[in-house]
């Protein structure tokens, strides 16, 4: 025998959402992805800038894996429904961050005479590679936004866009084209064969190493599905996220072709940001997918860390 909806009240956590109900009914088998949906209608609001939770905080995911009965929600239990103010889709950041440095590297190369005082001469043999190198990384990177990303989170607040951006705009864009493409730079010496056809190399094999984790991951998720499947494959059973070390890898390689500090500075800086996402990767595989996971003792950097 089906069972009775349960009649839960609503209240609103911070800014007031108009037309948010003050109670709603869903049945017990029903799930936080119905319980969602059935709010953001009722209120005629996106479901994108809801954040659901019990009386006590706990949230409530909007995932069909969880049902409200597994969240001992009952009859006059509270939810609280807090508008998460104007969201952007993590695609469209994706796209608009890398956007940046695509822009921003090319321009530098070609507009030198206008930059830079006293320029004359043609780009040198390093800051054209230089240039090519980071451009395509780039490319890959809005190819691998458009056709290969499959995102747990549909969207975040609009206003982080331009936090996000900085990292790429002004890091990877402009503090490393401008010391890149001047005329002191250190890409403006001659090259040393070895050293940058060897750094061309390593670049090729961790950009293609990097690709190739995405795909694996990729082939994790369903299209739209938020579901977490257990990694297999190239690097992963060296670290938590073999793409982050063969991005780390990828950044090497240039720095090894333009010896800028700029670029010393961005990878670093990059590599400790990612360093941080895969122990929290880490840690959210050990709580998700316990006995299927095989836990790892090292996050991003082989028989390091």
């Amino acid at each position: 025998m089906a069972s009775k909806p349960v009649t839960l009240t609503v209240k609103s956590r911070g800014k007031r959402i108009p037309k948010l109900p003050k109670e709603t009914s869903i049945y017990i088998q029903g799930t936080g992805a119905d319980l969602y949906s059935r709010l953001a209608n009722e209120a005629k609001f996106s479901i994108h800038r809801l954040r659901i939770t019990k009386e006590d905080g706990t949230l409530i995911p909007n995932n069909r894996d969880t049902t409200i009965s597994s969240l001992d929600l009952k009859e006059g239990s509270v939810v609280q429904v807090k508008d998460l103010g104007v969201q952007i889709a993590w695609r469209t950041v994706f796209i608009i961050e890398y956007l940046g440095p695509l822009l921003i590297h090319p321009l530098f190369y070609y507009l030198r005479p206008y930059i830079y005082s006293g320029v004359t001469s043609e780009p040198s043999k390093l800051q054209t590679i230089s240039c090519i190198l980071i451009t395509l990384h780039f490319v890959k990177r809005e190819f691998e936004t458009l056709f290969v990303h499959r995102f747990s989170n549909a969207t975040m607040p609009a206003i982080n866009i331009f936090k996000n951006s900085g990292h790429y705009w002004l890091l990877s864009g402009f503090l490393i084209a401008y010391f890149t493409y001047g005329p002191n730079s250190p890409t403006a010496a001659e090259s040393i064969p070895a050293l940058t056809y060897g750094a061309i190399a390593l670049y090729a094999f961790g950009e293609l190493a990097n690709l190739n984790t995405h795909l694996i991951l990729r082939s994790l998720r369903s299209p739209g599905g938020t579901e977490r499947g257990v990694p297999k494959g190239f690097g992963f059973g060296w670290v938590t996220c073999p793409n982050y070390f063969f991005e780390f890898l990828a950044w090497t390689a240039i720095l090894l072709v333009n010896r800028s500090w700029s670029t010393a500075v961005f990878a670093v800086v990059a590599s400790a940001q990612m360093y941080v996402w895969a122990v929290k990767k880490e840690k959210r595989y050990r709580k998700e997918l316990p006995g299927k996971y095989k836990k790892k003792r090292f996050a991003m950097f082989p028989g390091i860390m």
